[in-house]
């Protein structure tokens, strides 16, 4: 079973090394986050690092699901980096549900500057555990 002690690393409270993300909105199409990364997250001088790019895309597409009662993990995931980041700019973290079926959910997200321009875009597949699957 998936459950949550509110350590995650992106959105746990509790999680003093994570992002802490948190504030997340849903415009009817997009769910999403705003977060201004810091220096400890960059990986070249002045840039966030791809993983920590990874991970916001990944939150929001997953949150988007969570918020809908699905208790998802990530099944796939591909990420394409438009440029770099910079470290001390706010990011727009942004996600659609594109297709669903059953137990599986396709995404997409979106990272943006300020200017709307992309950082990065990803889409991913979401899987419900068969323990956690209900047909009622």
């Amino acid at each position: 079973m998936l459950k949550d002690d509110e350590w995650c690393f992106a959105c746990g409270p509790q999680n003093p090394h994570g992002l802490r993300l948190n504030n997340f909105q849903f415009d009817g199409t997009y769910y999403s986050v705003k977060w201004r990364p810091s220096r400890p997250y960059q990986g070249w001088v002045g840039i966030v690092h791809g993983g920590i790019v990874a991970t916001l895309l990944d939150e929001v597409m997953t949150r988007l699901l969570w918020e809908q009662g699905y208790n998802v993990a990530t099944a796939e995931i591909c990420i394409k980096y438009h440029h770099a980041s910079p470290v001390d700019e706010e990011l727009t973290a942004r996600a659609w549900l594109t297709n669903n079926k059953r137990r599986l959910f396709q995404t997409a997200a979106e990272l943006l500057l300020p200017d709307g321009s992309v950082v990065a875009s990803a889409q991913a597949k979401f899987l419900i555990p068969k323990d956690e699957y209900r047909t009622d």
